[in-house]
């Protein structure tokens, strides 16, 4: 099957519905991208840019709904995308930039390889993409070319092993891997790593459960209710509630520390991780 065919598949699951709306492959697919536009994911993902005035390179674009958030929100968008699918892929980007208005170029080729001269871009996002890299050193070495001094590369929602030996339990319980057998995962070294290698400077690590980046579909509220229900069982809702407090200093110090504690001992297979990374002015890591 090929990863056009995979999604159709599960596009026509009645009981993956909700499995579809998640990943955005629902239709119409202006609807989805809106509806990602607006969702705690992207404002958590725009947060971590800089001001949108420049050049944004969406990598791995897929059928678009990043590509149409960033150019939505005043970024002059590229998307890199070599799938021609008219579902999954470039015509699903071309069909969405035509009904939307919000113009997107469209660059047909593969990461290890980006069609573009030194520093063009202010921004690189990569959602769900570095894990499918073929070569994620000369991806990440790519990126830093490709990137402004200064300029901003976001990776979101990537893989991660705590071990290579998990990596067959992470594929077997994948939706679709069984299908078009295109998924992957990293060892968090291996990525941070590859990142530095190429000369990125990494600002900021983002654990599963640190942003909705990661634990989208949970809405914040869940995830709060998630992170706190182990006290709450002992305690109460109540007391929880009110110890666990974000609005203040003391609760939010407090449900950090437990959301951390939390992440420290995940070791899920593939669990989902998020990196921001920039390309130093001056050239230094």
């Amino acid at each position: 099957m090929t990863w056009e065919e995979a999604v159709e598949w599960l596009r026509g699951q009645p009981e993956q519905q909700v499995l579809v709306r998640a990943c955005y492959f629902d239709d119409p697919l202006g609807e989805a991208a809106e509806r990602f536009w607006n969702s705690e994911e992207w404002k958590a993902i725009a947060a971590l840019l800089p001001p949108a005035s420049g050049r944004a390179l969406d990598m791995g674009a897929g059928r678009g709904i990043s590509s149409y958030a960033l150019a939505r929100d005043g970024w002059q968008v590229t998307a890199l995308e070599p799938d021609p699918s008219n579902l999954v892929g470039a015509g699903a980007i071309r069909m969405l930039s035509q009904a939307t208005g919000y113009p997107i170029e469209i660059a047909a080729e593969y990461s290890e390889r980006l069609p573009f001269a030194d520093a063009t871009f202010d921004v690189v996002n990569c959602r769900q993409v570095l894990h499918h890299a073929r070569d994620l050193q000369q991806t990440c070495r790519e990126i830093f070319r490709v990137l402004k001094p200064g300029g901003v590369m976001v990776a979101t929602r990537e893989h991660v092993l705590t071990r290579r030996a998990d990596l067959d339990a992470f594929l077997q319980q994948h939706a679709l891997h069984k299908f078009y057998g295109g998924e992957n995962a990293f060892l968090l070294p291996e990525y941070l790593d590859a990142m530095q290698g190429a000369g990125l400077r990494v600002d900021s690590v983002m654990a599963p459960l640190d942003s909705p980046i990661n634990y989208f579909p949970m809405t914040i509220d869940q995830q709060f209710v998630h992170c706190t229900r182990p006290v709450a069982d002992r305690i109460g809702r109540p007391l929880t509630n009110a110890l666990f407090d974000r609005r203040n200093p003391f609760g939010r110090f407090l449900f950090n520390r437990l959301v951390a504690a939390i992440n420290a001992r995940d070791n899920t297979p593939g669990r989902l991780y998020s990196f921001l990374a920039v390309r130093p002015k001056d050239g230094g890591i």
